[in-house]
């Protein structure tokens, strides 16, 4: 007999493409509650962080649903998954419109990609980073990456990137006129600067990964 299904909470506060994540997950066979009730997000067995657009939009949303505070919460006790604006939103502070407090989960700070910075043919990069492109893991053997190559191909769009204080929670990284964290992990907090949900064969691997990873 089966088990049951993982529920995993999306975090619905007005950010991102949600129908693209929702349906990725219930592909790799998770049971999927869309939601910004903070009592859903603590029965939910993980946690799905998602975010696409502007941070101070972001934080906005958050704190007009009341879930910042159960994000906080539940990096705490459950396996949780921040995808782009999400994992962004997870450190200290954002360069972005001036400047930006984030939720502090993590120290670090969200700075842009420079326009001057020079691509590998040696031409100055296009802001925003958007498409597919090489991304490197640190610890290859990981239950989060089984199943993907490293150098697999995921797709970013991001203008933004986070450069963590401690070094050492750089899970994967990428290249892009300079390199630049691609990937988090500490404990039971996972986030990815790529999108998964739109990295087909290998980011329905990895989403199946976070599904199946037992802390």
């Amino acid at each position: 007999m089966a088990g049951k299904p993982t529920r995993v909470a999306v975090l619905d506060y007005g950010m991102g493409n949600l129908h693209s994540v929702v349906k990725a997950l219930e592909h790799v066979g998770a049971e999927v509650v869309l939601t910004s009730d903070p009592s859903a997000i603590d029965a939910a067995d993980k946690l799905l962080f998602p975010g696409v657009g502007a941070m101070r939009d972001c934080m906005a949303g958050m704190k007009l649903a009341g879930i910042d505070t159960a994000v906080k919460k539940a990096v705490f006790n459950k396996p949780v998954m921040a995808i782009c604006v999400g994992m962004q939103a997870l450190v200290t502070k954002a360069e972005e419109n001036g400047g930006v407090d984030c939720l502090g989960v993590l120290s670090g700070t969200v700075k842009a990609f420079e326009p001057e910075w020079l691509d590998e043919a040696g031409a100055p990069i296009k802001v925003p980073h958007m498409g597919w492109n090489e991304t490197h893991f640190s610890e290859l053997d990981h239950a989060l990456w089984q199943g993907i190559e490293d150098g697999s191909r995921f797709y970013y769009v991001h203008s933004y990137f986070v450069e963590p204080t401690d070094a050492s929670l750089e899970f994967a990284h990428c290249n892009y006129g300079k390199r630049f964290c691609a990937s988090l992990i500490k404990d039971n907090l996972f986030a990815t600067q790529f999108h998964p949900e739109k990295s087909h064969t290998a980011g329905l691997q990895l989403l199946k990964n976070f599904v199946e990873w037992k802390i």
